[in-house]
Formats: structure tokens, C-alpha cells, sequence
């Protein structure tokens, strides 16, 4: 079975087999297939937290057979209540791939039911080493050294322009988002990945997150050309055909794309590296401790001072004082090591008026 990425949205893929798509049951229903091989395979490429997988049109329609008898699951559900989610999502899993098998003429296929996910997680077999993990971009030989920062930073921008390190994404990508601002800027924002807005522009953060960061910035007392943004990922994320919205990176996808964004730090040298959230912070530092906790502790990536703290969506999506007030705490802590002036009504930003 030829593998490379396909995506499934957690929340899609559970109502279509209409279980409980809790971060346990999702992992052990979804996860879980029963061919022993590809089962342990997925197995690993959770734990490395790819959420793609494509497949040979073969294996798609064996999917698309899936996705047709799982309507008709929820209807039967009522009957199916001795039975837990993620064994009913397993079992359909398994009817599905026995199904298609059959039609196709496979044979020698051990069919026996997975056991559930295991946190103790085996290597990826063999077979599947090659297609599951890309290797990261050579900037070998790239010129990095001579000239200004604007020319090593243009220099690195040609090569990112021309990457096809990840084949599924430099197909689906308008444009590679290499970042900009300010080549000696003291401080420097990490994201995650261009959106549709980023994408197609060709410029970093101009989305409504964009434009909150842009906002953040001033608060501080700072203007944007005067910092230095860029993502980890230097395209967006693949997604379906017809799917909207944006999907999370993959680990191996930051990954291969890391040396392009080491690189730019290297060229620019901050004084202090603001990580725009969980993302951002699995693809620089390999943390998968979340967030609430990670924020406003002073870390480090290559020598440079580095505090994490909630990407601008999520205070899109959560405008409570509080929330804005942890970010701005954050950044409160920036401005002191920059040792950047600080007013008394920066000071009580999001303060609570009681």
C-alpha cells in the first residue's frame, strides 16, 4: 500500500462514524486498524504527530467504501450499545478494508483485530520508513556568511522559494511564506504555519491573526517593521479538496523545514525569540507540554533567550480579560529584558477594573 498524506479531521471523521471523538476514544478507534502492519505504522505516526495520510486511489476507495457504511452506523447505534466506540469503529474499519480486500484479490492479509493503542510505541516498520519522514532541507553549500543580512536573508529566501523537500506541499502551496521584517530586529515571533491568507499573499501573519499580532506589537510600543516574524513551516499545510479551514503541521513536515527558520535566526540574532504557540513550540523545541503551562517560562533555542505564549488565534477564539491578560503578562516580561520602557497603563492592560 503506497502511503504519503491524507487528511481526516478529528471531528469530521468521528461524526461520520458517530463515537465519541474524546482524545482517548479518537485515538483508539480511529487509530486502531486492524491489519496488523499499517496499525503499527499509524500507531507511530501519531506519536510523531502527523494527523496526514495519503493514499493510492486503491486504498482512497477503500476509505470512500468506509465513509459510505459509516452513515449507516449512527442510525444502528441503538443496537450497538454492548459494544464501545472505538471497538465499533475498529470492527467497521475492518469490514471495510476485508471488503475491499476481497474484491481486489488480496490475499496472505492477517485480518485478526488490533489491539488498542499502546503508549508503549514500536518503530515504524521498515517498509513504510521511506514515504513516513521527510528528511530535512541541505542548506549545504548555500552561502549564508558573506554579504549584508538583507542579501543572506534574500539569498535564503531564493532557496526556500525553490524547496520541494515536501512534495505534497510545495503542490498544493500558491506561495512559499518566508517571513520579513527587520533583519537586525532584537526580538523575533515564531509561528506555525501561512494560512490561506498567508498564502496566497506571500506575506507572514496578514490574516485576522496577523492583524491582532500586528496589534500586540504596538502595545508593547514597538512597530512591526521594526520586529522580525516568521513560521516554522514556510508553506500551508496541505488540505482535501474542497475542505476548509487549516489543518496542524506535522511534526516531520516542521521538521524538514526547521533549517530555513534556524537559519533566518542565525542571520538576524535576536535578542529574544517569542514562540506563538503550542505548534510553534512542538516544531522549535519538540515540547508537547501545553501551553497553559509552558507560557511565560523563559526557555531557549540556539543560545537566544525564548519565552512561549498563546498564538493570536487563540485569542480570537477566546476573548475573555483573562486570556489577553496571560499574553500581555507575557509580553510584559519581553519588554523588561529588551528593556523596553514600560508605562503604568501598559502596566494595567487587561487589568480587571474591580
Amino acid at each position: 500500500m503506497y502511503l504519503r498524506f491524507f487528511y481526516f479531521g478529528q471531528r469530521d471523521f468521528g461524526g461520520l462514524l458517530g463515537i465519541d471523538t474524546s482524545e482517548e476514544n479518537f485515538k483508539t478507534g480511529v487509530m486502531s486498524l486492524d491489519l496488523p502492519t499499517f496499525s503499527r505504522y499509524l500507531r507511530v505516526l501519531q506519536a510523531e504527530g502527523q494527523t496526514h495520510l495519503t493514499l493510492s486511489k486503491s486504498s482512497l476507495q477503500v476509505l470512500r467504501n468506509l465513509v459510505s457504511k459509516a452513515g449507516s452506523l449512527s442510525a444502528h447505534s441503538s443496537s450497538a450499545n454492548s459494544t464501545s466506540a472505538p471497538y465499533r469503529a475498529t470492527a467497521l474499519i475492518r469490514s471495510s478494508l476485508d471488503s475491499s480486500a476481497r474484491s481486489e484479490g488480496e490475499k496472505g492479509v492477517d485480518r485478526s483485530v488490533s489491539t488498542p493503542v499502546s503508549p508503549v510505541l514500536p518503530s515504524a516498520p521498515a517498509i513504510f520508513k521511506e514515504t513516513s519522514v521527510t528528511p530535512s532541507v541541505d542548506l549545504k553549500g548555500l552561502d549564508l556568511e558573506s554579504g549584508s543580512r538583507v542579501e543572506q536573508l534574500e539569498r535564503l529566501r531564493m532557496r526556500a522559494s525553490q524547496c520541494q523537500q515536501c512534495a505534497h506541499l510545495a503542490a498544493s502551496r500558491r506561495s512559499v511564506v518566508f517571513g520579513g521584517g527587520n533583519p537586525e530586529a532584537s526580538l523575533l515571533f515564531v509561528g506555525e504555519a501561512p494560512g490561506p491568507e498567508e498564502d496566497e499573499s506571500g506575506e507572514v501573519f496578514v490574516g485576522a491573526a496577523g492583524q491582532l499580532l500586528t496589534k500586540m506589537i504596538e502595545a508593547m510600543g514597538l512597530k512591526r517593521e521594526e520586529i522580525y516574524i516568521a513560521n516554522v513551516l514556510k508553506c500551508r499545510p496541505d488540505m482535501p479538496e474542497g475542505a476548509i479551514g487549516n489543518r496542524k503541521p506535522t511534526v516531520a513536515e516542521m521538521g524538514s523545514c526547521l533549517p530555513f527558520l534556524e537559519a533566518q535566526i542565525k542571520i538576524v540574532q535576536p535578542k529574544i525569540i517569542v514562540a506563538l504557540g503550542a505548534t510553534a513550540m512542538e516544531g522549535l523545541l519538540h515540547e508537547k507540554t501545553p501551553m497553559g503551562k509552558l507560557r511565560g517560562n523563559w526557555l531557549s533555542f540556539q543560545g537566544i533567550p525564548l519565552i512561549p505564549t498563546y498564538h493570536p488565534t487563540y485569542l480570537l477564539r477566546n476573548q475573555s480579560v483573562s486570556e489577553k491578560r496571560k499574553v500581555w503578562e507575557d509580553l510584559l516580561k519581553v519588554m523588561e529584558a529588551l528593556t523596553l520602557p514600560i508605562s503604568e497603563k501598559q502596566r494595567g492592560y487587561f487589568l480587571s477594573k474591580n
